[in-house]
């Protein structure tokens, strides 16, 4: 899969920052992902379209991961916490969750959200979220990629 490297957002997280990100969600990020996020901090991959059950999707960029999201206006709004904390409510079917178990890493142009669900296995799986369908507490996902991996070879077709 190749990325825009204009859109790259910098500074690209550290391994302190991400595990800081895990801790506070509650989650272990898979290995392929850590090292995807620390070299393609909220890019646009070139590639930037899957098909899924004969719909296609089209990514708008990856989310990023910031130290600080107020200090940068424009990708602040991409940055992985700000946006759960604008739709937090709708990812998840527990309200007595601590952490997240469904955590969006990209924006498609229809205002869903890729993201990795840790609700059913250890390892992720990689879900659309749809926003127009999600309420709170009663999330709708659909599986895209049994682990990001697998996603990642979506979009290098």
């Amino acid at each position: 899969m190749r990325m825009d490297a204009n859109t790259i957002v910098v500074p690209l997280p550290g391994d302190d920052l991400l595990d800081a990100v895990e801790r506070s969600f509650r989650v272990s990020f898979p290995e392929s992902y850590r090292h995807f996020i620390k070299e393609h901090n909220g890019a646009v991959p070139i590639t930037n379209m899957f098909s899924m059950n004969q719909q296609e999707y089209i990514i708008e960029k990856f989310l990023c991961i910031l130290d600080d999201s107020e200090s940068d206006p424009i990708n602040g709004w991409y940055d992985i916490e700000v946006t759960i904390t604008q739709i937090g409510d709708r990812l998840t079917d527990n309200e007595d969750l601590v952490g997240m178990n469904v955590v969006p890493i990209a924006a498609l142009f229809s205002g869903d959200f890729i993201c990795l669900d840790f609700r059913e296995t250890e390892e992720p799986t990689v879900v659309i979220w749809f926003h127009e369908e999600s309420e709170e507490f009663s999330p709708v996902t659909q599986k895209v990629a049994t682990n990001i991996l697998e996603f990642f070879e979506l979009l290098s077709k």
